[in-house]
């Protein structure tokens, strides 16, 4: 009776509340099933999409702290790669003045040859026209003296005595002249 009366002190506490007793078995066991069924078929799907998102998040964390590492190494490559390309450079620009003196020098000396060259075609050329003179001056001076001695003598001389005449007058003053 004691339980009795216990019951009904607690129900007339939750009609006093205004909870009905019936209604509130049937919610809990509502819920209880709802509950049930989240855990059953709706959870694991949430769980797994959350569980992918996640995966889908430490993957692209994990690949740009990869991207960043080898942002850093290739940084570094490349400023290796700059500082040998500038190297190289540096080793074209000086062949490239050992060359342009080497052209410059060999250019010079080809020319001073050329020059020389000229210089000395100009003197043989020199020489021979000397030579040319000397003996369109002789045969001049051959004739003249022919001409002068026909005057002074009087007569014309054979060939064969104008240039025995003609030979013992420029010998002699040829040996006088030296």
């Amino acid at each position: 009776m004691q339980e009795l009366t216990q019951l009904a002190a607690t129900t007339n506490i939750f009609t006093s509340l205004g909870i009905d007793w019936h209604n509130l078995i049937i919610q809990i066991v509502a819920f209880l099933l709802l509950v049930f069924l989240l855990g059953k078929y709706v959870y694991p799907w949430l769980m797994k999409s959350v569980d992918e998102r996640q995966a889908g998040i430490e993957a692209a964390a994990k690949a740009t702290a990869e991207a960043q590492k080898s942002a850093e190494t290739n940084k570094e490559a490349v400023a290796e790669l700059l500082a040998e390309a500038r190297k190289e450079a540096s080793e074209i620009i000086s062949t490239a003045k050992l060359e342009s003196a080497e052209i410059v020098s060999t250019t010079e000396e080809k020319s001073r040859k050329l020059a020389e060259r000229i210089a000395q075609d100009a003197h043989e050329q020199l020489d021979k026209d000397v030579v040319n003179a000397r003996k369109v001056l002789y045969n001049d001076t051959l004739e003249l003296v022919g001409l002068a001695t026909e005057k002074i003598i009087g007569k014309k001389l054979d060939k064969k005595a104008d240039a025995e005449l003609i030979a013992s007058a420029v010998s002699s003053s040829e040996s006088r002249s030296k």
